[in-house]
C-alpha cells in the first residue's frame, strides 16, 4: 500500500513538471496600484485599458483673502475640463483646458515597467507634458514682459510601489522649463520630486495624499510647496476625489512651481478640490 501511495506521488510529480515545462507560467502584474490616473493633484502610474476614455471635470474652490464673501459657498473657482485615451494599456494621451487661468494642456504617458508579483517590484511609467496660457499670474512670477503665448514643459518619471492591498506610494522627480525666458535671477528651469500615497479603507474607498518638493523655486515670489490630502471614493465606471490643498491650478508646471499661499485655514488658503472621472470603454473587447 505504501509503494503505491509512493509511486502515485512521484507520477504526479512528473506529471507537474513537464507541464510546467511544455507550458511555462504566465507573467501575473500587479493591478490597481492607484484605481484612477491621478492621485489628486498630479499623474499616478496607473493606466487605462485600450481603447478606454476617460472624461474629467476638476474644481478648485477658494475664498478671497482678506475680503467680503460675496458667492455661495465660494469666492474663486477653477475648472478643468479634460480628455484621456489609451491608444494601448501602455500608452495614453490627454487635453485639457482650465477656466480660471486660462491653461490649455496636453501630455503623453507611457508605461515601460510594470510591476509583477514576482520579479519587477516597481511600474515606472514616463510622463510629458506641456501648456499654454497667456494669463499675467505666470508672467509676473516669472518676471516675462512678452504678450505672446508661453509654453511649460514638464517631464517626470513615476515610479510607485503596491506594497499590499491597502498601500500603494510613488515618487516622481520632475523637470521644469519654459519657453519663456527668466528674469531677475529666477531659475530657466526648476526641479524637484514628488511624493504620493494611497491607502484603502474600504471596497472601494481610499485615503490619498500628494506633496511637491520644488529644490529650486522662483525668488521674485514667495512660493510654496503644493501638498494635497483627500479621498478617492470609486462607483463602477465613475471615480469621485475629494480633497484639500493649497494648489489652485491643475496644469502639472502651474501647481508645482506657482503655488503662492501655504497650506492652512486661514487667508483664502483652504481649497477644497473635486474631482469627477468617467470612463467610455470604446474596444469591447478588452472588458
Amino acid at each position: 500500500m505504501l509503494a503505491l501511495l509512493v509511486n502515485s506521488v512521484s507520477y504526479a510529480q512528473g506529471l507537474l513538471d513537464k507541464l510546467d515545462k511544455e507550458y511555462p507560467k504566465n507573467t501575473i502584474y500587479e493591478m490597481a496600484t492607484f484605481k484612477t490616473t491621478r492621485l489628486g493633484l498630479g499623474h499616478s502610474v496607473e493606466m487605462r485599458k485600450k481603447g478606454a476614455l476617460e472624461i474629467s471635470w476638476y474644481n478648485r474652490y477658494w475664498n478671497r483673502p482678506n475680503g467680503e464673501t460675496q458667492f455661495f459657498l465660494a469666492d474663486e473657482v477653477n475648472m478643468r475640463f479634460g480628455l484621456d485615451y489609451a491608444i494601448s494599456d501602455n500608452f495614453a494621451i490627454g487635453v485639457g483646458y482650465s477656466t480660471w487661468d486660462d491653461i490649455a494642456d496636453g501630455y503623453l504617458k507611457y508605461k515601460f515597467v510594470r510591476q509583477t508579483k514576482k520579479g519587477n517590484p516597481f511600474s515606472i511609467v514616463a510622463l510629458q507634458t506641456v501648456s499654454m496660457t497667456d494669463n499675467m499670474m505666470s508672467k509676473s512670477l516669472y518676471g516675462g514682459s512678452s504678450t505672446s503665448s508661453n509654453y511649460s514643459f514638464t517631464s517626470k518619471v513615476l515610479i510607485a510601489r503596491k506594497f499590499n492591498p491597502k498601500i500603494s506610494l510613488q515618487v516622481s522627480p520632475f523637470l521644469i522649463s519654459r519657453s519663456q525666458k527668466s528674469m531677475n535671477g529666477n531659475p530657466g528651469a526648476q526641479y524637484g520630486i514628488g511624493f504620493g500615497g494611497r491607502y484603502k479603507v474600504g471596497g472601494h474607498v481610499s485615503i490619498v495624499s500628494e506633496y511637491y518638493s520644488v529644490f529650486n523655486p522662483v525668488k521674485t515670489v514667495k512660493t510654496y510647496n503644493p501638498f494635497m490630502v483627500g479621498v478617492n471614493w470609486e462607483l463602477s465606471h465613475l471615480m469621485l476625489q475629494f480633497h484639500m490643498t493649497n494648489a489652485r491650478t491643475f496644469a502639472e508646471d502651474a501647481f508645482i512651481t506657482q503655488t503662492t499661499n501655504n497650506f492652512n485655514f486661514h487667508d483664502g488658503n483652504f481649497h477644497f478640490g473635486f474631482n469627477a472621472t468617467f470612463v467610455l470603454h470604446l474596444n469591447k473587447n478588452k472588458l
